[in-house]
């Protein structure tokens, strides 16, 4: 797992995916199901989509 700027990282998926496709947040919605704080941030100098767990301790930041 990375870490960046105080947030784990679990996973990344490239912008570009098929249209009607949203990859990064059905992995972030099981992330959720099993009980961990999972969201979908745009990192905009990889054009990617990051799974990240929310906060520092894996809390949700809003």
């Amino acid at each position: 797992m990375n870490v960046r700027n105080g947030r784990v990282i679990l996973r990344s998926f490239p912008a570009g995916g098929p249209r009607g496709s949203w990859p990064a947040e059905e992995f972030a919605h099981a992330r959720r199901l099993e009980g961990e704080a999972a969201e979908v941030v745009m990192d905009l100098a990889s054009d990617a989509f990051l799974v990240v767990l929310g906060g520092v301790d894996g809390m949700p930041l809003s």
